[in-house]
């Protein structure tokens, strides 16, 4: 199998090429912007298989296929979570969110074996998902969620939540009373629920609201680590894959 990886952040296209090799798929070559990877499509056969990161450092990746007819199938690898799922649950096209987990890495390999079209040319609409993604539909968010706390219901209004995180195979929400809630739901199913302009998934963990955040603090191997207003049973610290991510959301 022929594979691409198009990531702008090397440590990231390193880590998945360490991956892919786990699985005993070696990558052929890695392209770190817009510009290289035209510039390497115009003197290179197309590949079996592209990881494709949409964010580039200089611009949106589907720029390249303004210019490039798609003859490979694509598994995006992508930072972004609301808008971006909808877009590819329409136009079914695989995706991994980051930081990339090794299960579903290789469920999505699984899925590209299986499937193999013969003719490769795979009808991708860039233009549809590049619309959802620069001017996102509008859309409602939850704004309550409901705790059981012993024979009653608590209402929990979301502005009200410092930060969701799981833990034992359970999701609460730390509410700026300092109250733990139990919540009957997932942080994959919240990703699906939260405003993301407030809300963001720093970790596998943890999801923070920015407007309960106290202070942001370095911390080692380039990570960062949040002080929530009143929240502090557990260190939130912002995964290295999803710093830069975090950054540009604060913005």
């Amino acid at each position: 199998m022929n594979v691409l990886i198009i990531e702008d952040e090397k440590p990231a296209a390193r880590r998945l090429s360490r991956l892919l090799l786990e699985l005993e798929i070696e990558v052929s070559t890695m392209l770190h912007s817009v510009e290289e990877s035209l510039a390497w499509f115009q003197e290179n056969p197309h590949p079996d298989l592209i990881f494709l990161d949409i964010q580039l450092s200089d611009g949106l990746s589907f720029e390249i296929f303004d210019e490039i007819e798609v003859k490979s199938a694509i598994i995006f690898t992508t930072a972004y979570d609301e808008y971006a799922l909808q877009a590819f649950k329409l136009n079914s096209i695989d995706y991994l969110l980051k930081p990339i987990d090794e299960e579903e890495l290789e469920s999505a390999v699984k899925k590209y074996q299986n499937f193999k079209p013969e003719n490769r040319k795979i009808p991708i609409d860039f233009n549809d998902i590049k619309k959802l993604l620069v001017n996102p539909l509008e859309r409602e968010y939850k704004k309550r969620f409901t705790a059981r706390v012993g024979q009653h219901l608590k209402i929990i209004n979301a502005d009200e939540v410092e930060c969701f995180y799981s833990e034992n195979k359970g999701t609460y929400a730390a509410t700026s009373d300092g109250r733990n809630y139990l919540l009957d739901t997932t942080l994959e199913q919240l990703e699906e629920e939260l405003e993301p302009q407030t809300f963001f998934r720093v970790s596998r963990k943890f999801y923070v609201n920015i407007n309960h955040i106290g202070d942001i603090i370095s911390y080692t191997n380039s990570r960062l680590q949040i002080k929530l207003n009143r929240f502090d049973e557990h260190e939130v610290i912002v995964s290295r894959e999803r710093v830069r991510d975090f950054k540009l959301w604060l913005e």
